[in-house]
């Protein structure tokens, strides 16, 4: 779940409901959204809970929280990724634990996801950093295929609360229904991407899908009501929920 969104007098998300029911946070690193205050706490709430911990890094625009367009020069981004997943890793230290994933955030992760240049630079990154860490990146995108090529350990992301286009990628934020908040829609979305690897698409087409790790977004208004009946589900079938990398 992409969580700690919330800054300075800010609240966004039920973070604290959230983080019980989830095995992985993709937590904001100040630029999108998040501060250090709640950089520090999150990291608290993921040790409490043994919830795996990672840095979501986003454009510097907390007034569009990183979802509008602002280019940048490949320098630029691997910069601003340095600088935040630096900062995230840094509380993971100071609380005793270690920083697991990185997953970009909003307009920077679906760029990444067609862009072959930025993608290869983004991969580079991160496996300089710390080639321990997994990539998180849209399932069969140009990022999952940029980490593949250089080496770094990467997990194909797909996603229960938002919907997809026939091309894989999601749908735009501006289109009505883009993102999912009826708990039973999310659920079945989620059972059939684990259990058949499909996901059906907005013109009622289904496609083939690979998710090593399932997200859903802290700022949905239903994230607590969908995962509660996630977790039922799948817990039905039959199927345990672990981070990526742990078993």
């Amino acid at each position: 779940c992409d969580l700690g969104e919330s800054f300075g007098v800010y609240t966004l998300g039920r973070d604290e409901q959230i983080f019980p029911l989830i095995t992985s946070a993709n937590i904001a690193c100040g630029f999108h959204a998040g501060d250090p205050q709640v950089m520090r706490r999150s990291v608290a709430m993921a040790v409490k809970y043994g919830v795996a911990i990672g840095a979501h890094p986003g454009t510097p625009d907390l007034t569009g929280f990183g979802r509008r367009y602002l280019e940048h020069t490949l320098e630029e981004f691997e910069n601003i990724l340095i600088y935040q997943v630096g900062a995230l890793d840094a509380f993971a230290r100071a609380a005793g634990t270690r920083t697991h994933h990185v997953k970009l955030h909003g307009w920077w992760y679906n760029k990444a996801a067609r862009d072959r240049d930025l993608s290869i630079a983004i991969a580079r990154t991160v496996k300089a950093l710390n080639p321990e860490w997994i990539l998180f990146g849209l399932s069969g995108s140009q990022i999952i295929h940029a980490a593949k090529e250089i080496g770094v350990k990467c997990a194909e992301e797909a996603f229960i609360d938002r919907t997809y286009q026939p091309d894989g990628c999601l749908s735009s934020r501006e289109l009505p229904g883009s993102l999912i908040t009826d708990p039973e829609l999310a659920a079945q979305q989620c059972l059939k991407i684990v259990l058949e690897g499909k996901v059906r698409t907005t013109n009622n087409a289904e496609i083939p899908i690979r998710a090593d790790t399932l997200c859903i977004h802290g700022d949905n208004p239903t994230a607590t009501s969908i995962l509660t009946l996630v977790r039922q589900r799948l817990h039905e079938q039959g199927i345990n929920v672990a981070a990526i990398g742990s078993i």
